[in-house]
């Protein structure tokens, strides 16, 4: 989603910012899953609605419908079914939030391998929803390694073994990381080295300056998650 779109009143994570997103050329989503008070899934990055509506309840006590209500003036709901549904050429990048959320996301997301990636900072939480998924005969989705994974492979990469790194990132796709945690570097080049050597991408969030996303990308970095999707794109297909 877009900065104007933030001023024009319109959600993150809502129908109207994915739709804006998808016009503009986008072909990557990240959004999160949390499950409603009648076991729907919905992309709300927030597990209340405080921020977003001065109402204090958390997501999981309130009913779709009731939820689409408060959405409708903020560029309305979107459950993690109509996402699928309404945009079948978006791949989605999804951070699983809530632990009740984890089995229902996978079932979802079953026969949709192909354009999902299953996250989230709980790796229990990430195995709940593949395991889910992976009941289907389609193509199981890419994962990305939860927090306990991350904590492991920056030990790794300070030892600098390629084969403790490979074993550590086992069943992994991709490293989802910030550049920088409480000021220190988490994203390095030995990391993205070692990391390559083990077949797995790097995505780093969230950048929003363009200057720091083509650095980011003459380093090596395969992915960047980012609110300014718009200026991303102008910034990263121009010419050289």
């Amino acid at each position: 989603m877009t900065e104007e779109a933030a001023r024009d009143g319109v959600a993150e994570n809502s129908f109207t910012a994915v739709a804006a997103a998808h016009a503009a050329g986008v072909v990557y989503v990240e959004s999160d899953c949390h499950l409603t008070a009648d076991g729907v899934v919905v992309l709300f990055h927030d597990d209340d609605l405080s921020r977003l509506t001065g109402d204090p309840r958390r997501i999981a006590d309130v009913r779709v419908r009731e939820l689409e209500s408060l959405m409708s003036g903020r560029g309305g709901l979107l459950t993690l079914t109509q996402a699928l549904d309404a945009f079948p050429d978006l791949h989605w990048n999804l951070d699983v939030k809530a632990a009740s959320a984890a089995l229902p996301v996978g079932r979802t997301v079953a026969k949709e391998g192909a354009r999902v990636l299953i996250t989230s900072f709980s790796d229990a939480r990430r195995r709940e929803a593949l395991a889910a998924a992976a009941r289907s005969d389609a193509l199981p989705p890419a994962t990305s390694a939860g927090r306990g994974t991350i904590t492991r492979l920056l030990g790794a990469v300070a030892s600098g073994s390629s084969a403790l790194v490979a074993r550590v990132l086992s069943g992994i796709d991709a490293v989802q990381i910030p550049e920088r945690h409480a000021g220190v570097a988490i994203l390095t080049d030995r990391l993205l080295r070692l990391t390559a050597a083990a077949g797995v991408e790097v995505h780093v969030w969230t950048v929003n300056d363009t200057t720091a996303m083509q650095d980011l990308v003459r380093r090596g970095v395969h992915g960047i998650v980012t609110d300014r999707a718009d200026e991303a794109l102008r910034t990263l297909d121009a010419p050289g």
